[in-house]
């Protein structure tokens, strides 16, 4: 049997060289936002400016700014204050290309054609800077309070959104049964779906689950969730801080 890792030759500007890298070669795709591969993207900035998580770029060619993108007004700022949900986003703008990823989770595009989905805002890779953002709440009560997912970010508008997970995610039809997932595990769903939290007394009940099981985000009506292999990975606070709540929330 062959050795697939046979070396080919690379030209790279006029240079050839014996290598197994050719695989790796950089996609020619003239999308706007391409994946490279399942965990890398490629966005081409002559035909968009983005919104990306920052610290997402692990490489650019061309003229490239980067600037901190801001909450985009007070009403957003003091949301992401009290709910500590959304993302630190930077604009980055230009006329040439820029790699983007996290921690070489698993990276999915969605194209919005006039239209919204709601993210767990720590699965916001990036977005088209034409596509505005909002905190949502999940509606649930007194349940609602104890759960991670209550608070989600909104996107909305025409343009790519990419997201991330950590592994391979199902896609699961809200329209064909009530749904039901884990709130960090439920990363996006699409715009014609509710959601709600329930509350499990029967598992709440056990030592040690009180805020794990016990707790779910509940979906129904047309349309999709998707749920990743996880219930997420730590987040670390920008700089290594370990501040938090409302003042640390105020930065972004």
């Amino acid at each position: 049997m062959g050795n697939r890792n046979t070396a080919q030759s690379t030209t790279t500007e006029g240079d050839q060289v014996q290598s197994t890298l050719g695989e790796y070669q950089e996609t020619q795709s003239q999308e706007a936002f391409a994946l490279q591969n399942s965990k890398l993207l490629k966005v081409r900035l002559e035909a968009v400016t983005i919104q990306s998580k920052l610290g997402a770029m692990v490489a650019y060619q061309g003229e490239v700014s980067f600037e901190h993108a801001g909450s985009g007004g007070m009403g957003r700022l003091l949301k992401k204050a009290v709910s500590g949900e959304g993302t630190t986003l930077m604009r980055i703008t230009g006329t040439g290309e820029v790699f983007l990823a996290d921690t070489a989770q698993d990276i999915h595009l969605i194209k919005l054609e006039n239209d919204a989905v709601t993210c767990n805002g720590q699965n916001v890779l990036a977005f088209d800077a034409g596509i505005d953002w909002d905190i949502q709440k999940v509606q649930g009560g007194a349940a609602g309070m104890m759960a991670g997912g209550l608070f989600n970010m909104s996107l909305q508008g025409t343009g790519w959104v990419a997201i991330i997970s950590d592994g391979p995610p199902v896609l699961l039809n809200t329209g064909d049964a009530p749904t039901f997932a884990d709130p960090q595990a439920a990363i996006t769903w699409s715009s014609g779906v509710s959601t709600s939290i329930k509350t499990d007394v029967k598992l709440k009940n056990f030592i040690g689950r009180g805020s794990g099981e016990s707790l779910q985000m509940a979906f129904q009506g047309p349309g999709w969730v998707l749920v990743q292999p996880s219930e997420g990975r730590p987040v670390m606070p920008a700089g290594g801080s370990s501040g938090g709540g409302l003042l640390g929330n105020l930065s972004g």
